[in-house]
């Protein structure tokens, strides 16, 4: 059985949770772009919420395709969200941090 996530970019960057943390953050109001490629077919039904099950997007894919959401935040700090996709029977989940700075880099 395929993976029904086949690749998931944040930043324009393919996803790494092991990579530097930097290039993933963000200054207030700037957006954090999540794109998921899926494999399979039907419709899938795509999600991104917050740690308080609040919806920041979502949409329905055909599939094969890609799932492209921008997220933004106006307020510094730490924040879990959840990309949920679910689609003819299967469902799959990411948890991404994002990062939100009080200012931009000095240096």
């Amino acid at each position: 059985m395929k993976k029904l996530i086949k690749l998931l970019k944040f930043n324009n960057l393919q996803y790494n949770p092991n990579r530097d943390p930097q290039v993933y953050r963000r200054l207030p109001n700037e957006p954090f772009r999540i794109q998921a490629w899926l494999e399979g077919s039907g419709v899938a039904a795509c999600k991104i919420t917050d740690a308080a099950g609040e919806v920041l997007g979502e949409a329905n894919v055909n599939l094969p395709g890609v799932y492209d959401q921008e997220v933004r935040f106006s307020t510094p700090g730490v924040r879990v969200v959840t990309l949920s996709i679910s689609a003819s029977g299967e469902s799959a989940s990411e948890n991404l941090r994002l990062d939100v700075l009080d200012h931009a880099w000095v240096g």
